[in-house]
């Protein structure tokens, strides 16, 4: 696949994270100076419970069309994938009206998520209805016309939600930020792909992709596991408020992290499927999705390690200090993942999701959960995130096993290729600690250090970049 067409996915995804990001943060802006951390943590209560619903959503029958070779992609294969997909989260979105948002009320004993929680969940629905859509333009990577799609809904649903908030609709404006965005990218879908199911069901395109889906959506429950049970903890045991407040730093750290990284998995995953008998163009693709994904998160986040009290302070209002101690934390364990991060979505790229599924059952059920428990159940919100600064820095040292193991990547090349941009992150820090904690100059100075920092030791590289992205302009 050339690299061209890879640089040009990027390209849009990267303007669709822009767009996004820029009105979402506004959103949350708009909300934390609205509402109180316990509205917040409320909504976190509802997520925890849809998100375990949602990772049986597509039955991973989306990833499995995706990863498909040519030959064996075939318009009664999207078709079966479809109704199949269609009836199961008819059944999916009943069981959670009826069984688990009455379960979820009793667990919290919070009883507005009996009506949070439905409404949350029309999304199941919406999903399964553009699944194939969002294949077929995944396999030919037309990630413009994703891109305008999602902004597009974004927008609305961004605009949706600040309009409720300053109506005073509390939670709700929350609420229908996450499923009204449907509404638009629906039709837009359709319109974009011009396709049309056909009433055609076959048993043996069923069994073609239930096994790679079985892999794969085995795979996403416990990654959810691992990223939610936190959520599911300190609800439980600490209540509405902190949980507001550890979703918030949440949202300004991890939540960032892991839309940029699916950003950038979302172009490399049919990109892996392409040249997965290629070990060498697989290393040199995957070193680059190192670099770029370092380079877009690892500034952010050194800036939360400094300057989180100032961001939350001055951003967002004193009611959310509290949160300062988590974000910094997260901001680092972060930074950490960053040195080995993405070999899961290669694993699955290269045809292996049996062992991206056994890899993060092991994580769950040995590493992430019981640390995440014992930290939460004894320090609360901040126990949380060093647990989750001890899993990140685990998590590299297994990603760096499996990169020898299966693309035959030893981290000295890793180091060698990675160690100017590691550098000039960890001298953003220092120049950002000296300035601010030693010498006490104001945190606008200390921010422009750092970024001048960061911007002049990168520049080449920066420049490099730019350069790639400009030539598809005659694309």
């Amino acid at each position: 696949m050339g690299q061209k067409k890879i640089i040009k996915g990027v390209f849009w995804n990267a303007l669709q994270l822009i767009i996004n990001k820029s009105f979402a943060f506004i959103i949350k802006l708009i909300l934390a100076k609205l509402l109180v951390p316990e509205e917040f943590g409320v909504v976190g209560m509802a997520i925890v419970f849809i998100s375990f619903v949602e990772v049986f959503n597509d039955l991973g029958f989306g990833a499995a069309l995706i990863q498909k070779k040519e030959t064996d992609y075939t318009p009664n294969l999207l078709y079966t994938a479809f109704w199949t997909n269609l009836g199961w989260s008819l059944l999916t979105y009943l069981a959670v009206a009826f069984i688990v948002a009455p379960l979820a009320a009793s667990f919290y004993e919070e009883p507005v998520l009996l009506q949070i929680i439905p409404v949350m969940s029309v999304g199941i629905i919406s999903n399964s209805i553009i699944v194939i859509h969002k294949v077929q333009l995944t396999r030919i990577m037309d990630f413009k016309k994703m891109a305008i799609i999602s902004n597009i809904s974004n927008v609305f649903s961004g605009v949706l939600s600040i309009t409720l908030a300053l109506l005073g609709a509390g939670y709700w404006s929350l609420v229908f930020n996450s499923v009204a965005g449907f509404i638009v990218a629906i039709p837009l879908f359709m319109h974009a792909t011009k396709w049309t199911p056909k009433f055609i069901w076959e048993k043996e395109d069923f069994n073609k992709i239930f096994g790679f889906g079985f892999y794969f959506t085995g795979t996403k429950f416990f990654n959810n596991l691992i990223t939610k049970i936190d959520y599911l903890l300190i609800g439980k045991w600490v209540g509405a408020y902190y949980l507001g407040i550890y979703t918030f730093a949440f949202i300004l750290t991890d939540t960032f992290r892991s839309q940029v990284l699916q950003i950038i998995n979302k172009v490399m995953f049919p990109v892996y499927s392409t040249i997965q008998d290629n070990p060498a163009e697989i290393k040199k693709n995957y070193l680059n999705v190192l670099k770029y994904n370092s380079m877009i998160i690892s500034p952010i986040m050194a800036v939360f390690v400094v300057l989180g009290e100032e961001v939350i302070r001055y951003g967002f209002g004193e009611k959310w200090l509290e949160a300062v101690f988590p974000l910094k934390i997260i901001s680092l364990s972060i930074l950490i993942h960053m040195m080995a991060n993405s070999y899961t979505v290669l694993l699955r790229g290269i045809g292996r999701a049996d062992v991206e599924f056994k890899l993060q059952l092991f994580k769950a059920v040995f590493i992430f959960i019981p640390m995440l428990t014992i930290g939460i159940y004894y320090y609360g919100i901040n126990g949380a995130s060093i647990a989750i600064l001890i899993n990140k820095s685990t998590e590299v040292v297994i990603g760096v096993f499996i990169l020898k193991r299966f693309i035959g990547l030893d981290y000295r090349e890793v180091f060698a290729f990675m160690k100017k941009t590691w550098f000039f992150i960890v001298a953003m820090i220092l120049i950002g600690i000296l300035s601010r904690e030693v010498l006490g100059l104001h945190y606008f100075i200390t921010f422009i250090l750092m970024a001048v920092v960061y911007l002049f030791g990168l520049k080449g590289e920066i420049k490099k970049d730019i350069k790639h992205f400009s030539s598809l302009k005659s694309s």
